[in-house]
């Protein structure tokens, strides 16, 4: 039995050949320069920020360039499947508004370089295996979990590197030996499990010095220098699925993926991936390897997020909180490039897809998130919001993660008009934070969330009932700032408060307060709370009823 044999043994009947596969994913038709790029999630139910940081790069890449960004699943690790978890993570991903060009959806694959879902691609993965196989660079593997593990405890006594590889698995030469290729025959014919692993071609327990050694060029890191893998590693399990390294060195190559996108976690693998596209006769994607994201402690020292310490590592996280998704976009850029926040200062109106991305000022050092900088990252993005469009997009989230906020949602224009109260002052008011955030900060404009949530200041709280009396008596909806105001320090002279906060500082045994405390009784008594914008401000959109609703209700209790 030769090699050719032995593949057709192992796959007899399969659709089509490697050569017909290749043929039926040709180069694509795009301008010089164009990068096609990809992300590649697994359905394992939890979808996070990483995924979204490499999502940028890649759609950045593909979109500048005039080229194509897809989704691929990659679902090759059945053991850690997840029900329902393609559809978040596809839901996820366009909640954050991120644009695939082509891949897999919620309602069916779009593109013509599918199936978008690798684990409806066996067939092109066992052609593929076929045709290793029948070149000599793999062959069929019986050992079992107990004698893998037999091997290991061996070469840790002998303090060798650990792993199947020349001289270790007896089937690996199987061709040199006529009574194991017939045993071999015989067990595939029997239906014994079997793995397929690559035949390497490097040379195990070699020196640093004398292990050859390849020159590859990534993106963000420039060039690295990668030895020879040496390692049999499986290509096809026992299942029939094939392993990460081997499903997507295939699958960038059909689809025509020139730059992968992916964490520096991967880069271990670079010499099994170099290896696996030279054995297939194929040119190497483009590698990018983007650094882990890290926080600051609590010991005040970098560490990498964390699924179990770190909730904001979960896209769910900025989902349910109601992070708006060009606030994300917008903080995303000043970690993924260096010099986006000085373009930002230049550009300030100008859409974030106009900043040119570049991989090379992606650091490969750690990259820093900042849950606090993300948050004032957002206050600026929405205070450039259209207030209806942040009205409607308030009103999505809304319905999908908190549906008790319907009453908000009544009259669109009414809730426009709250969220534009202080942005166009002389000193804009920059608020509004995230979808959560903004319901609590706006609550008291409804009845059905106002609340007392403050004290009365203390100089002014036995006043407090005498001061919204007569705050009440006075009360002219139609006046300006200025008239408004004015009524407010006659109430706080009359009653024996300082008219400037600076008298009462400099003769405080000479007045209650000062008239900053009396209007803050009002504020409490219309707002519920000591902090907010302008009190006349937030009258004239609450309305003349309202506002005195509210002061006979402080009034009587």
């Amino acid at each position: 039995m030769n090699n050719i044999e032995l593949s057709e043994l192992i796959y007899p009947s399969l659709p089509h050949n490697a050569d017909e596969f290749e043929a039926m994913y040709p180069e694509r038709n795009l301008p010089e320069g164009a990068k096609v790029t990809r992300l590649g999630p697994s359905p394992t139910g939890f979808i996070h920020l990483g995924n979204l940081y490499g999502a940028f790069v890649d759609e950045r890449l593909a979109h500048q360039s005039g080229g194509v960004f897809f989704l691929r699943i990659e679902d090759t690790d059945d053991k850690r499947y997840v029900e329902n978890a393609v559809e978040t993570i596809i839901t996820s991903l366009a909640f954050f508004d991120i644009r695939f060009d082509e891949g897999a959806t919620l309602t069916g694959d779009i593109g013509s370089y599918g199936d978008y879902t690798q684990s409806n691609r066996g067939d092109i993965y066992r052609a593929f295996a076929k045709k290793l196989i029948a070149n000599g660079m793999a062959y069929p593997c019986f050992l079992t979990e107990d004698e893998i593990t037999s091997i290991r405890e061996e070469q840790d006594s002998k303090k060798l590197t650990p792993g199947i590889y020349a001289g270790w698995s007896k089937y690996r030469e199987w061709d040199r030996d006529d009574e194991l290729a017939s045993e071999i025959e015989s067990r595939i014919k029997a239906g014994d499990p079997f793995v397929v692993r690559l035949k390497s071609k490097g040379t195990p327990n070699l020196s640093a010095e004398d292990t050859p050694r390849h020159s590859v060029v990534d993106a963000i890191r420039g060039e690295l220098s990668v030895p020879d893998n040496f390692q049999d590693i499986v290509i096809i399990k026992q299942t029939g699925i094939p392993t990460y390294h081997f499903a997507h060195v295939v699958d960038d190559h059909l689809m025509r993926t020139t730059h992968v996108v992916r964490g520096e976690e991967w880069l271990p693998s670079l010499p099994i991936h170099v290896e696996l596209f030279e054995d297939l006769g194929w040119e190497l994607p483009v590698y990018c390897h983007t650094a882990q994201l890290m926080k600051i402690g609590e010991d005040g020292n970098k560490r990498k997020l964390s699924k179990r310490k770190d909730p904001e590592l979960s896209l769910d996280f900025y989902r349910s909180e109601g992070y708006h998704p060009a606030a994300v976009r917008e903080y995303l850029l000043t970690i993924l490039n260096s010099n986006y926040e000085e373009w930002r200062l230049e550009n300030p109106d100008a859409d974030a897809d106009e900043f040119e991305f570049t991989t090379e000022k992606m650091s490969s050092s750690g990259a820093l998130f900042d849950l606090d900088k993300l948050n004032d990252v957002s206050k600026n993005t929405l205070l450039h919001t259209d207030a209806a469009e942040l009205a409607a997009w308030l009103k999505s989230w809304s319905d999908e993660f908190a549906p008790e906020y319907a009453y908000v949602f009544r009259d669109m224009d009414h809730l426009a008009e709250i969220i534009d109260l202080g942005r166009h002052d002389a000193r804009p008011r920059a608020d509004l934070v995230y979808a959560r955030q903004i319901m609590d900060f706006i609550s008291y404009f409804f009845d059905e969330s106002f609340k007392k949530e403050d004290e009365y200041p203390e100089e002014a709280a036995a006043d407090a009932v005498e001061i919204l009396k007569a705050y009440l008596a006075g009360y002219d909806h139609s006046d300006d700032n200025e008239q408004w105001f004015n009524k407010i320090r006659d109430i706080a002279t009359n009653l024996g408060y300082a008219a400037k906060p600076k008298d009462y500082k400099k003769n405080p045994d000479d007045y209650k307060g000062h008239v900053g405390h009396v209007s803050t009784v009002i504020r409490i008594a219309i707002m519920g709370r000591a902090q907010s914008p302008d009190v006349w401000a937030i009258q004239q959109i609450l309305g003349e009823s309202k506002v005195r609703e509210r002061l006979e209700a402080a009034i009587g209790q």
